[in-house]
């Protein structure tokens, strides 16, 4: 398959793989291993594309691959004919907040918004052109005026939470639309991205009293959910990674109420009280796991997300919310640094030729370094390996057991310098609790 890679293709995954991110496209031609866990998302894919919901958690260490799941699952409901939204949780982006994080989020992932069509993000525009469209092509075929077509769809909206005033932002987008308006158009835009900053000016521009704000984040999500549906696709898939920047949140009270609206979201999807919306998180084992500032430090969500008591000694259970990434094998990483060999040497007549004996030697080469660790976190073993390969196509009189022999392979262990701070952050709220209690006493 990798023969068949676009030179734009190949050089946007090596420069990712180079840079230790993950690529933005031609992600399915390094895919090795995790068939167990794509199973279980793709049946979630499926029960959202039924009107369905659902939530999961994938939790892995530093460098396991997190983000590379999470792009490879988009890909999948992108397939499934679902839309995506995706966005990384930070101090400026959060689950809740009084200071607008909350609506920076949700502008963030209306910007981020997917389709088959337009899997570059923003695709909010089209989208609403779509259900536009169809209500359009209806109202011919039916001989009926376009405002009773589009008004009988929006009416379902009225249902939910803020329904009413999303449903007068997408009518004024079709008002825009056949008088000609740009600027209506626009503005009706700007307001379902959560743009507008005061109501004032919604109200000045679209005469609409409301806007997105902290407080109607997730109603909002549900609606743009519903929305898909209405356009002709099959759901919403949000997509949310770095979710240990809740557990990394300084404040006790700014923790407590993201993992209040983490439980709403929480109970919505495994209630099945929401429809055709799913959410996908990434977050660490201290996120998750930490009895202080983690999730388990919140006693519902502690209970909801609990895990299998029974998958123990080596079994595994991913049916429950919380799915988490089992690490490389050195046979999965072996495939994997062959495809990224292959995804090099594409199109290229004169290319390196690295072969199975160079891979195994490197990960030799690796395990006598710093031991199994390189292949528990694969992100800085491709780094050094795709280094490897342009050292190898640029010196080709230098053989690769002497560049072998001659540097180090510094290789992630999975430590993170700010966990490590994290856990100076405990220990001294530690510290302050106990003398706290010897004061009481």
């Amino acid at each position: 398959m990798s023969s068949r890679l676009r030179p734009r293709v190949r050089d946007a995954i090596l420069q990712a793989l180079q840079a230790g991110v993950v690529p933005h496209t031609g992600i399915q031609h390094i895919q090795v291993a995790r068939e167990n866990e794509i199973r279980e998302i793709q049946k979630d894919i499926d029960r959202i594309a039924d009107g369905g919901s659902g939530i999961r958690f994938v939790i892995g260490d530093y460098g396991s691959g997190k983000t590379f799941f999470l792009s490879l699952v988009r890909e999948m409901a992108l397939s499934r004919k679902l839309v995506t939204v995706h966005c990384d949780l930070s101090s400026t982006h959060r689950l809740y907040s009084t200071s607008g994080q909350a609506r920076a989020l949700y502008n963030e992932l209306m910007r981020n918004m997917s389709t088959r069509s337009s899997p570059d993000g923003g695709a909010l525009p089209a989208l609403v052109e779509r259900f536009v469209a169809r209500a359009v092509t209806e109202a011919e075929s039916t001989s009926t005026a376009v405002s009773s077509i589009i008004g009988g769809r929006l009416a379902s909206l009225s249902e939910l939470v803020g329904g009413y005033d999303f449903a007068a932002a997408v009518e004024a987008y079709w008002r825009g639309h056949d008088t000609g308006d740009d600027e209506l158009r626009s503005n009706a835009i700007r307001w379902l991205r959560g743009e507008f900053s005061t109501k004032t000016e919604a109200r000045q521009a679209l005469g609409i009293r409301t806007i997105v704000d902290d407080d109607s984040f997730y109603d909002c999500l549900k609606l743009v959910a519903r929305l898909c549906r209405l356009a002709g696709f099959e759901g919403l898939l949000v997509c949310l990674d770095e979710m240990v920047s809740i557990y990394m949140l300084q404040n006790a009270q700014a923790r407590h109420g993201n993992y209040q609206q983490l439980l709403r979201i929480v109970n919505d999807s495994i209630q099945g009280v929401s429809r055709g919306i799913g959410f996908l998180t990434a977050g660490t084992p201290e996120f998750l796991q930490d009895p202080r500032r983690g999730v388990c430090s919140h006693a519902a969500l502690s209970s909801r997300l609990a895990e299998n008591l029974f998958a123990v000694g080596g079994l595994v259970d991913h049916s429950g919310p919380v799915i988490r990434l089992q690490n490389l094998t050195p046979e999965d990483l072996f495939v994997l640094l062959e495809k990224v060999r292959d995804v090099y040497a594409s199109g290229r007549e004169q290319a390196v030729t690295v072969t199975s004996e160079v891979i195994e030697a490197f990960m030799g080469h690796c395990m006598n370094r710093i031991g199994e660790a390189y292949f528990r976190t694969p992100r800085t073993t491709i780094m050094a390996f795709v280094d490897l390969l342009a050292v190898l196509d640029q010196n080709p009189d230098v053989s690769w057991e002497r560049i072998l022999a001659g540097v180090d392979v510094h290789v992630d262990s999975g430590e993170n310098p700010i966990a490590e701070e994290e856990s100076d952050v405990n220990e001294q709220e530690e510290a302050i609790d106990d003398d706290l209690a010897r004061f009481k006493l």
